[in-house]
């Protein structure tokens, strides 16, 4: 289930970050000014935040399998789209003309529309990997298991960065979007194949079984007819409690810094260093291939809290003070960046790797509190805040860089961006422990 979910994860990571790679060279053939690209990246945002909001919740009534399938097809299909962006952007300009609307950019346009779909299916990536790690591990071991899906992330970002420049270098910018969006019908095959509920697992012994069932709380409730089932938990409900606040705090103060690293690093090292193309292939590789190590250590790291004694949740917290302190390095990046591009790019690794091990935690805190039937939409609903948050951190680096370039000195935008960064996860997580002070489970939903 692992390897499922991390490979799913790894797709998703893939398909992301491609316009941001390709930034550098389709802003010059396009005429894209730093704020058009954050409006772009914006809308891919803004969509998968809202979606997240749902995608929790149709989860929980598709189920992992389906629901998950269903996911990853949406945003494949919008990945591929990227490739048919000015056609796309053409016939939109065309039909609204007729209406007597004016597009200012037909490829803003067309993007756009690409982002949108791209984002709506992404969506449904963490709500389900979520539920399908609740459903195969017990809580014990959920952070790690969650840490090593979420490394997922880490291989896409790598892997990005070594084959989106070159397939763009040698068959064009649209190969890059048809080539990686592709991979996500492969994994397909192997879900449809593999994937069944532990109940219905025929690869699953019956001790391994109760191993995974051993710390389960029966949610279920008879119904009129004498058959036991799940009843459904309104949103409603959920926000009343201060542990699904506590999550989409942590969600939204942090999970923009994530994308700000992954939209805006290969602009990044244009507008200082003059690198474009495959010139980014290995620094960014290097960055990526360093967040890994957060997110499988990350995801064992309150583990040894817990052996001592500590509930789940307490002991997760405690980790997560120790790694929010971590991202306080990338405070130096700019003022160390004269020396050599490889500065910033390896203090923003270190960065970029706590925020894995934050992020491994932070999931993990919902299925610490909350009973599996509630997992999807506790999650949709902090996914719609870190969406949010991302929009954000966009549209703010978009609207500062394109002030400071203006004046003739870009790095300040960037020093102003970076310090943000590296601050978000204390402020994060004093107000998580504010809200949620000591380990509480849900029992009355």
């Amino acid at each position: 289930m692992c390897a499922l979910l991390f490979f799913a994860t790894t797709v998703n990571y893939l398909d992301r970050q491609v316009l941001s790679l390709l930034k550098p060279h389709l802003e010059e053939i396009f005429g894209w000014s730093n704020s058009d690209y954050a409006n772009i990246a914006s809308v891919f945002q803004f969509v998968y935040a809202i979606s997240m909001l749902f995608a929790g919740r149709i989860i929980d009534k598709l189920g992992t399998k389906k629901g998950y399938a269903w996911a990853i097809i949406i945003w494949s299909v919008g990945a591929v789209i990227h490739a048919f962006a000015i056609p796309i952007g053409q016939s939109i300009s065309t039909v609204l003309g007729f209406m007597g609307i004016g597009v200012a950019s037909v490829s803003i346009v067309g993007f756009m529309v690409a982002r949108a779909v791209l984002g709506f299916g992404e969506a449904g990536n963490f709500p389900a990997a979520i539920k399908a790690t609740a459903e195969y591990f017990p809580k014990k071991e959920r952070s790690f298991a969650t840490g090593f899906f979420n490394g997922g992330t880490n291989i896409g970002a790598v892997l990005a960065p070594l084959s989106v420049p070159f397939i763009a270098a040698k068959w064009g910018w649209e190969a890059a979007f048809l080539f990686i969006g592709a991979i996500g019908f492969l994994w397909l095959i192997f879900w449809y194949k593999y994937y069944e509920k532990p109940e219905e697992q025929k690869r699953l012994s019956a001790e391994e079984l109760a191993y995974i069932k051993a710390d389960d709380v029966d949610t279920r409730v008879i119904n009129s007819e004498g058959v036991a089932e799940e009843t459904k938990v309104s949103w409603f409900k959920l926000l009343t409690y201060r542990q699904t606040w506590a999550f989409a705090v942590g969600k939204f103060m942090t999970d923009g810094v994530w994308w700000f690293f992954l939209f805006w690093l290969p602009a990044y090292l244009k507008d200082q260093y003059g690198m474009m193309d495959t010139q980014i292939m290995l620094p960014l590789a290097v960055l990526y291939s360093m967040t890994m190590v957060g997110s499988i250590g990350g995801g064992w790291f309150p583990m040894y809290f817990i052996k001592k004694g500590y509930e789940p949740y307490d002991g997760r917290m405690k980790a997560m003070l120790m790694i929010a302190v971590i991202p306080l390095v990338v405070l130096a990046a700019q003022p160390l960046g004269h020396i050599s591009f490889w500065m910033p790019v390896l203090l923003i690794g270190v960065g970029a790797s706590a925020h894995q091990a934050w992020s491994a935690n932070l999931f993990t805190t919902v299925s610490d509190m909350f009973p599996k039937k509630a997992i999807g939409s506790v999650v949709g609903i902090g996914g719609m805040l870190g969406g949010l948050g991302g929009v954000v951190m966009t549209k703010l680096g978009g609207g500062l860089f394109d002030h400071y370039k203006a004046l003739g000195h870009i790095e300040t935008g960037y020093t102003i961006m970076f310090t943000i960064c590296a601050v978000a996860y204390l402020v994060a997580w004093v107000i998580m422990k504010t809200l949620v002070p000591k380990y509480k489970v849900i029992s009355d939903l």
